[in-house]
């Protein structure tokens, strides 16, 4: 896409609320690329120059020297191929495909099998909210403490951050941050992971410590929003 030597001329698409939309603020930010960053206004309709840039409407959206890419998982994948770093090898390196295949496996168990139980323990109230927030810290004992056992302390014994919390990073800000805020998740959460996924607590703790992680994360905006949506989903019930 660029020359060496040529910084690439980037500008990323986004919502500093969404989780998705995250995940290429850390791999922007832990590649140390240079961006604009134009905020798109995902409480109202999106304007007709945005769906010219993402006809989808959804956000981020990277343009990188002129071609637009969509889709955070993407976008993101795309960042770490096109600046080989720390966070993920080549696929021509030695223990490339290797470390690939088990960064990839590891984000789609994570998503698949944990992630999509997230919002269904926001929307759940009293014993329901404690269940559900169980099964949660029982899915994660089961699918993600075995693929952690050796992170050191991030994922694969890796002393720096890899596309494995590239890509899971701003969702593990919501997951320990929420049981402070009554009406999102349960502080059973916190205290189920630590006792039943010690790798996986350890883990998260470290990488929601990362500056690359933290730097655009506004919890209290955050956690109010979720409130007000999840209210409102809610109420229509």
């Amino acid at each position: 896409m660029g020359s060496v030597g040529t910084p690439p001329k980037i500008t990323l698409y986004t919502s500093h609320s969404c989780p998705w939309a995250h995940r290429s603020q850390i791999a922007l930010r832990e590649l140390g690329l240079e961006f604009e960053t134009v905020i798109v206004d995902l409480g109202v309709p999106r304007t007709p120059e945005y769906l010219a840039i993402n006809p989808r409407g959804l956000v981020p959206a990277l343009d990188y020297n002129g071609t637009v890419l969509t889709e955070s998982a993407i976008v993101s994948q795309f960042l770490v191929d096109s600046h080989p770093s720390h966070l993920e090898k080549t696929s021509f390196e030695e223990g490339g495909p290797l470390q690939r295949a088990r960064i990839n496996f590891f984000v789609d168990t994570y998503f698949n099998k944990v992630n999509s139980l997230f919002f269904g323990v926001l929307k759940a109230s009293g014993e329901a909210k404690e269940k559900e927030a169980g099964t949660i810290v029982d899915v994660i004992a089961k699918e993600i403490e075995p693929l952690l056992q050796d992170a050191a302390p991030f994922f694969g014994g890796s002393n720096r951050l890899t596309l494995a919390e590239v890509q899971t990073g701003s969702f593990l800000l919501r997951l320990l941050s929420f049981p402070k805020y009554d009406g999102l998740l349960p502080k059973s959460i916190l205290t189920g992971l630590e006792a039943k996924a010690p790798a996986f607590w350890k883990w998260a703790n470290a990488v929601t410590q990362e500056k690359s992680v933290t730097y655009i994360w506004n919890e209290k905006n955050v956690a109010e929003r979720t409130l007000e949506r999840v209210a409102k989903l809610n109420a229509a019930k």
